[in-house]
């Protein structure tokens, strides 16, 4: 994964890539004079699948319920093993692969900077891939405790996860409120909102308590922190029925989560209160009944 990233963005020249000790990568994309990035847009490199034991025997990593792993057929690469199944198909308006978690998260930063390099941008953002997310944020996990990345940044956590609390897939990226361990940066959040409302892309603003992303890990190591997914069916391939299936997802919230982050990277420093709107409702409705309230 990580040769496929630095191959799609070779022909960006004002993308760099740095490699820490723990196996993540930090990608920046610098155009203009602005010193400081103000996003860090981050997704995770693996997904649930075998790796080959020192003793030579085959161990499954990640969370997938153990009755789904009752003679697997699976495909070998070298030292790691997948589900037998296809790694790409699109159909129906739908993308569907062996691995969209979060595989499409790394590929929405790779999108992300190569429309920046022919917007001729200037911005600077940051894209961070991490490894072994799905073993308990490892690799979020070092390089938030390395201190690599500056602390005034602001990390958007880019996933890609079975829809909750009402939300669907094909209805926009969905705004994570938080997860199953915590409540993401409600200020930054409210950016988000704010900037899919201003640039015409629709979102779902939901609380997907059902896992937990890496936005919860940067925060314990005091990152201000936001998540975002689009929405995904055949968790971690494991379909309803009890079959091993391809993960899914739409094209459309897959677009329109690039544009989202796009809108992000490229907003103006002096971008106005994202939380202004809904103050102005509330003290214009506040002011409406103000006949029957007096000062104590």
């Amino acid at each position: 994964m990580r040769d496929a990233i630095v191959a799609e963005l070779r022909d960006c020249p004002h993308v760099s890539i740095k490699h820490d000790a723990f196996g993540n990568m930090i990608a920046r994309y610098r155009r203009g004079t602005r010193k400081r990035a103000r996003w860090a847009f981050a997704a995770h490199m693996d997904h649930p699948g075998w790796v080959r034991t020192k003793e030579g025997k085959w161990r499954f990593l990640g969370s997938v319920a153990e009755r789904f792993l009752v003679n697997p057929k699976k495909r070998e690469f070298g030292n790691f093993a997948m589900w037998d199944l296809p790694a790409y198909e699109l159909k129906d308006g739908q993308i569907h692969s062996r691995a969209c978690d979060d595989l499409l998260g790394c590929a929405e930063i790779v999108c992300l900077f190569r429309e920046l390099e022919a917007a001729k941008a200037n911005v600077h953002c940051l894209g961070i891939f991490t490894r072994a997310e799905e073993v308990g944020f490892w690799g979020a996990i070092q390089l938030a405790r390395s201190r690599l990345l500056p602390k005034g940044i602001t990390i958007f956590s880019l996933e890609t996860s079975a829809p909750r609390g009402g939300a669907e897939i094909g209805r926009g990226p969905i705004v994570r409120v938080g997860d199953r361990l915590s409540i993401f940066d409600s200020g930054e959040t409210a950016r988000l909102i704010s900037a899919a409302s201003e640039n015409g892309i629709p979102v779902q603003r939901c609380l997907l308590d059902g896992g937990a992303c890496e936005a919860s890990a940067y925060q314990l190591y005091g990152y201000r922190s936001v998540a975002a997914s689009i929405g995904l069916g055949n968790y971690h391939n494991c379909a309803p029925d009890g079959s091993i299936q391809c993960e899914y997802v739409s094209v459309d919230d897959y677009e329109n989560m690039v544009r989202l982050c796009l809108a992000l990277a490229t907003e103006s420093s002096k971008t106005s209160d994202p939380a202004k709107a809904l103050r102005t409702s509330l003290e214009t409705r506040a002011a409406n009944h103000a006949e029957f309230f007096r000062q104590i």
